[in-house]
């Protein structure tokens, strides 16, 4: 990598100057972290100690809430930390790293999105060959092609990345290492890339959210044949599906879908794809299920009645 490169590393300009907006964001996005980390982690544990966990959507839901902490952990950690110095500067390797960790576990969760959408096609459109087509076997193999096309996705980028020179300038207007940024530090012409990057991630997006937008609409349209209390649980379940990719998708099409430009903008919409998306994920998928609240409240209620036991 570092012959492409006669920097040793980047410096980060984060989110703002002022040392109190930086104090705020410090605590706002540590409350954030940690909201990800308890709120995920409470998902997993709850349905792997459930029978949840049978069920082909839950079982989605604990690979979803893995990548989401994976996820937002490539980024997250240093901006906090950054937060606290004056000078913010990541190694060339380390930047590196962190854009294939970014594009890597961001791709395999907007994957797995797509297969909890399928299997909700699936429940409602098709519920007598359901456990069919859902089999245990079919799930762990939509998993790995998720994880597939994830590493198809990120590598490429990576590629790309890497066979970048940089010369020069090594300021970054962002609070992490994505390509955009870099093509602007890069010391060639980098239009072919930009166009490439935009093939690569903006094309993954938009088709992505197409097919869910479509599957979604399919869904609904074929609720008209359910009775009343069928269909307001698939509204529950579906319209926390749509929640979670309006959230995820709107600013991630905004990001990778346009002109290879940075604008001052990006960091604000990478917020909702890095933070805020991966935060609410979990509110959004416990509060608004009746099955996911019940089974947190038998597990860890049974969790807390054992230790009592014990002591």
């Amino acid at each position: 990598m570092e012959s492409h490169s006669n920097i040793s590393e980047f410096i980060l300009l984060g989110l703002s100057y002022d040392q109190d907006i930086q104090t705020f964001c410090f605590v706002l996005f540590l409350f954030c972290y940690i909201s990800i980390l308890v709120g995920n982690l409470l998902i997993f544990v709850s349905i792997q100690c459930s029978s949840l966990f049978h069920q082909p959507m839950y079982y989605f839901l604990t690979h979803l809430s893995c990548m989401d902490i994976c996820y937002t952990s490539s980024v997250t950690p240093k901006l906090i930390g950054d937060l606290l110095v004056e000078t913010k500067t990541i190694s060339y390797s380390n930047c590196m790293l962190q854009v294939f960790t970014m594009h890597f576990f961001g791709s395999i969760e907007v994957f797995i999105l797509t297969v909890m959408a399928f299997d909700r096609y699936v429940a409602i459109c098709k519920p007598l060959h359901y456990m069919i087509i859902m089999s245990r076997t079919r799930c762990h193999l939509l998993v790995l092609a998720a994880w597939a096309g994830g590493a198809a996705h990120s590598f490429p980028q990576l590629s790309m990345t890497i066979q970048l020179p940089f010369c020069g300038p090594n300021v970054i207007d962002h609070y992490f290492c994505d390509i955009f940024p870099l093509l602007k530090v890069a010391c060639i012409d980098t239009y072919i890339t930009g166009v490439l990057v935009v093939a690569n991630s903006g094309m993954v997006a938009l088709v992505t959210f197409v097919v869910l937008f479509v599957s979604y609409v399919i869904i609904l349209f074929n609720l008209r044949n359910h009775s009343a209390e069928g269909i307001h649980k698939a509204l529950s379940t579906c319209g926390s599906h749509i929640t979670v990719v309006v959230l995820f998708f709107g600013p991630s099409i905004f990001a990778y879908l346009r002109p290879p430009n940075t604008y001052p903008e990006d960091k604000i919409f990478a917020l909702f794809y890095t933070i805020i998306a991966p935060m609410f994920n979990p509110l959004i998928y416990t509060l608004r299920n009746t099955e996911m609240k019940n089974a947190m409240r038998k597990v860890w209620c049974q969790m807390l009645f054992s230790k009592e036991t014990y002591n």
